[in-house]
């Protein structure tokens, strides 16, 4: 990261490049250890290190949330660190700023701008974490108090993001005379709102506690949002109530993502590569082989396609011409393409996406038609906006745009995304034997009479349509989904946080039943073979009458087998954090759409169940 905006671009710190995307993206805040600062967005940033990700069913969905303009999806700069701190690695990154814009002194409490001349900048180009500013209220030597970021921010509902207005608000909007000096002090040691004070020392002013600044009091004591966003230095009209935000709370950004696996364009490796970049290689297959060869050591591709060598690349490109680029056409629907190419009956061997057909336990017969290994798959995730406040409550492809807040100043014409390689392990579960569960009596009973009315409930509490209701089958496979993650963190040795699911669930003329759990990792933690192992057909069935076995029952049992999601608009039944949640990296519909009652049979409920009788076996001794 590189602070921008000032005399000097100046290293303030380092971030893994899925944090970019997950937690630390375009519009958020990072707590850096004595500054705080925001990603700006995409105007900011220097394209000249920053590689370019071919996936086109990636980039269609894209296009279809942000517009046609567009055209490509790119790694975050990067160059590899070496020993020289002043080499042009430091001066590579994404950008940032600071922000908020207040500091308060860690002695005397002081609160001041950055620009005011209270405070001063101490750079660290060999160790940029302990860059700081820092207060003269202790003399001008090496020990003068680190002022760090104040605490507090406010923010609205449509992303905007502004500093705490400290000067109206301890003034309780009137003007501040000349020579006002504001303090920061806390009387307790819990460090919550109502024991911060702040103080002016213009006479006549009195302290004002921070709790006025929260909950209902805030509408009477704080000012309208100003509609800014400085990841874009800019202000817009809105009218909207603020809501102040205590620095580094989890509700200041919410990434919107699409995310895609990348499928084989072609059996052959390098035909597969061939295809991928043809974008790139197009120019290339014009020219006569001799120039063409000479020219390819230039191309940014090149990395990837050198193993194979100029000549084997050359032909592999003609062969794509001649085909007219016959690959399959982007498309903005990403499951259909993932569910055609894991139940496809041939396995394919490609760096980024390897199969293998597996045996089916003779336990999970009667439900399951084929268990699928990936020993190696690759992700890519695109970050298209983002919200404030809200999370996006389910899967982002259904979030209403309006409340986003933009990456760029204008329609971007790219976007960051990041490429995690993992493994995995895919199951087709049985279409007649779901459909057949489908027309269930009880089951039918259940989703009319519990599930779909408190999913309506919760879309009219957020003034959102409720025509999205994903159906009994997604529910269904979501919580097998979940069940077994549980399982799989126990043996696999992967945490339950790094193991994501991918659900596959429509009915109609070419349903799909059946879901991908796999591990996805910047780096080869991801890859370990942990959890291909457990697909193998002696371990799978052990772990899947387990994972069933738990679901039965719960530690918060019977509160949450009897938990009616109509009474506040839930959208989840029988399901809590003892038995079903997983954390946020893991779900890709935040804990929504879950019910153990459509498992098993729980305490508060029989017969409505998918698996029954011979399907839930007693508990199966876990082995190592």
């Amino acid at each position: 990261m590189t602070e921008v905006g000032t005399d000097r671009e100046i290293r303030v710190g380092a971030l893994r490049p899925n944090q970019l995307l997950h937690t630390y993206g375009v519009g958020a805040m990072a707590d850096l250890p004595n500054l705080s600062v925001v990603m700006l967005g995409l105007d900011y940033w220097n394209l000249e290190r920053s590689r370019t990700v071919p996936e086109e069913r990636l980039l269609a969905a894209v296009r279809a949330k942000l517009g046609n303009q567009v055209d490509t999806l790119r790694l975050p700069p990067y160059l590899p660190e070496t020993w020289d701190p002043f080499a042009e690695w430091t001066r590579v990154g994404v950008p940032v700023g600071l922000f908020p814009g207040w500091l308060r002194c860690t002695n005397c409490g002081r609160l001041g701008r950055v620009g005011d001349g209270l405070f001063y900048r101490l750079d660290n180009v060999v160790r940029p974490e302990q860059t700081r500013f820092v207060h003269d209220c202790r003399g001008k030597g090496y020990g003068r108090p680190v002022a760090v970021p104040a605490r507090f921010v406010l923010a609205c509902e449509d992303g905007h993001l502004d500093d705490f207005p400290w000067l109206y608000f301890v003034h309780r909007g009137g003007e501040p005379g000349p020579g006002h000096s504001l303090k920061m002090s806390e009387t307790g040691s819990t460090g919550e709102a109502a024991d911060v004070f702040v103080t002016c020392d213009q006479d006549g002013c009195a302290s004002r506690p921070m709790s006025e600044a929260f909950g209902e009091a805030a509408e009477q004591n704080l000012p309208a949002c100003r509609g800014r966003h400085p990841h874009l230095g800019t202000f817009s009209e809105c009218a909207r109530q603020t809501r102040t935000l205590v620095l580094g709370a989890t509700n200041s950004w919410f990434p919107m993502q699409l995310r895609a696996i990348t499928l084989p364009r072609a059996k052959n490796p390098i035909d597969h590569l061939v295809a991928e970049y043809a974008e790139q290689l197009q120019l290339l297959a014009a020219l006569d082989a001799a120039t063409a060869k000479r020219l390819m050591p230039t191309q940014t591709c090149w990395p990837q396609l050198e193993p194979y060598g100029p000549d084997a690349v050359w032909q592999a490109l003609k062969r794509h011409a001649d085909t007219d680029g016959s690959a399959e056409d982007a498309v903005e629907d990403l499951r259909t393409p993932e569910w055609k190419a894991f139940t496809d009956a041939e396995t394919v061997n490609l760096p980024d996406f390897t199969t293998k057909h597996e045996g089916v336990p003779q336990t999970a017969r009667k439900w399951l038609d084929r268990v699928v290994l990936v020993p190696r798959l690759r992700e890519v995730a695109a970050l298209y906006g983002f919200t404030r406040i809200d999370a996006p409550e389910w899967d982002v492809q259904d979030t209403p745009s309006d409340r986003s807040a933009p990456l760029s100043s204008a329609d971007p014409s790219w976007v960051p995304c990041a490429e995690m390689r993992g493994e995995g392990i895919f199951l087709r579960f049985n279409e007649e034997r779901v459909a057949t569960w489908e027309r269930n009596s009880e089951a039918l009973k259940r989703e009319r009479t519990v599930l779909i009315p408190a999913f309506k409930k919760w879309c009219q509490q957020r003034r959102l349509p409720d025509n999205d209701w994903p159906g009994l089958r997604y529910v269904l496979l979501h919580t097998v989904a979940h069940v077994l993650i549980r399982e799989l963190a126990l043996e696999s040795g992967y945490s339950a946080a790094g193991i994501g699911e991918r659900i596959y669930a429509t009915d109609g003329p070419a349903p799909m039943a059946g879901i991908l759990l796999y591990t996805a990792a910047p780096d080869s933690e991801g890859t370990l073979g942990g959890l291909v192992s457990l697909g193998s057909k002696e371990r799978l069935g052990q772990l899947i009458e387990r994972a069933l076995d738990a679901a039965t029952r719960c530690s918060s049992d019977p509160l949450c087998s009897e938990h009616d999601p109509t009474t506040h608009g839930r959208l989840h039944g029988a399901a809590c954090h003892a038995c079903l949640f997983a954390s946020e990296t893991s779900c890709e519909r935040g804990n929504h759409f879950l019910d153990r009652a459509l498992l098993v049979d729980t305490l508060a409920h029989s017969g409505l169940a998918f698996f029954t009788g011979a399907a839930v076996s007693p508990r199966a001794p876990r082995t190592r």
